[in-house]
Formats: C-alpha cells, structure tokens, sequence
C-alpha cells in the first residue's frame, strides 16, 4: 500500500462512518411503530432502540441507499467548503477596484508631518514602526519606477531629503547621485540640521571620502 492511497483511503474514513451512522437512523425510522410519517417520528425513539440494539451496519437496501446518498452529500459539501477557503469576494472581482481617498490613508499617517515618509502631496506614511492600531503596520520600503525626467528625484526624493526627517524617529540617508547634483541641491539643509555628508566618489578618488561608516553618503 503506497503512501498516497494510504492518505487518501485515511480521509475516506469520516464519510464511511457518517454513511454508516446514517444507515443505522434509517433503520429507525424504518422500525419505528405507526405507517406514516408523523406516526414514525412521534414514537422515534422506539425505532432508535430497536435499532441500536446492535452497532452493526444495516444491510437493508433502503437503509444502505439512505447511508450511501448521506456520505456522498457530507463529502461533497467538505469539499465546497475547501474550495472555498480563501477569502474569495464573490461577484464583486471585476469592477471594484477603485482610487483610495484621504480617508483610507489616515490610519497610516502620523498626526505629525514630519514623522512621515511622504509619498505624494497628500499621502504619507508613518516611520512608527509599531503604530497604536497594529494593523496599520506598513513595511517602510517603497520602490518607485519611472524614465528618466519623470519627477523621481525631484517629487519623490529631494522632498524626503528636504523633510531632514524628525527628531523621534531620526535615520540616515544613503543616496545614488551619478550627475552629482542632488548633494548640491540639498547638501546645505542637511548640514544646517546637523547631518554629516561623505561623498563616495568611484570616477574620482582624490574628491572621495574614506569612511564608510558615517551617518549619511551621497553616492
């Protein structure tokens, strides 16, 4: 017996038994006193231990059809209910996308400008890592993909530069700068709110700094 039929034939056994079971309430109806069906389920609990009497299967073939349509039926609906697991909205999957408002970013944001990481004009997200709700926990990484001359450094990262972060949840900088002008743009604010700037330069070593274990490098 191979190990997938011996699972499978394991997972067979509740529907077995519940068929099983199903024969023996099918007996009792059957021996239960009277010849309708009120008179059968008014002295019911006759034909429960008329049955019962033995804990063997009944082999009459109402009784056997009864246990047969029982099991198929609990298998079945086991089996919708698997299918089903996953948090499926049903009938609703095409169409119910739509735009968040400023409503669905506030759980997010911190009531404090500063203590975001600014995204657009109006969405920011909170640098608290542990928020009071838990459930609005974001990672805080975000990735922003656009040609060249789409806005990534001029809307996206000199704004964050700019911002020069708060004083409750301070970090570093480390930023890419192959034109070499984004460290001149923003280089003065961040050294009037007391970060310190090492420039890494790989064309020019002479103009490079050579500790790479400071607070900030503008590559």
């Amino acid at each position: 017996m191979n190990a997938a039929f011996k699972k499978r034939l394991i997972l067979t056994v509740p529907y077995v038994l519940a068929g099983l079971l199903c024969t023996k309430l099918s007996e009792a109806v059957r021996l239960a006193p009277g010849s309708t069906f009120p008179e059968k389920v008014l002295h019911i609990s006759d034909g429960l231990y008329a049955a019962f009497q033995s804990w063997l299967p009944s082999l009459h073939p109402v009784d056997l059809l009864v246990g047969l349509i029982a099991g198929g039926l609990f298998a079945l609906a086991v089996s919708i209910k698997h299918k089903n697991a996953k948090k499926y909205r049903h009938n609703v999957e095409h169409g119910s996308a739509r735009w968040g408002t400023a409503k669905d970013i506030a759980p997010f944001k911190d009531p404090d400008p500063a203590n975001n990481i600014i995204l657009t004009q109006t969405e920011q997200l909170t640098m608290n890592n542990r928020p009071k709700d838990p459930a609005t926990a974001r990672n805080k990484n975000v990735v922003v993909i656009g040609s060249s001359g789409s806005g990534k450094s001029r809307f996206v990262l000199k704004p964050n530069l700019l911002q020069c972060t708060s004083k409750k949840y301070p970090c570093s900088f480390v930023v890419t700068d192959p034109k070499g002008d984004i460290v001149h743009d923003v280089g003065n604010v961040l050294l009037k709110n007391g970060y310190q700037i090492r420039v890494f330069n790989t064309i020019n070593f002479k103009k490079s700094i050579h500790l790479l274990y400071t607070s900030c490098f503008l590559l």
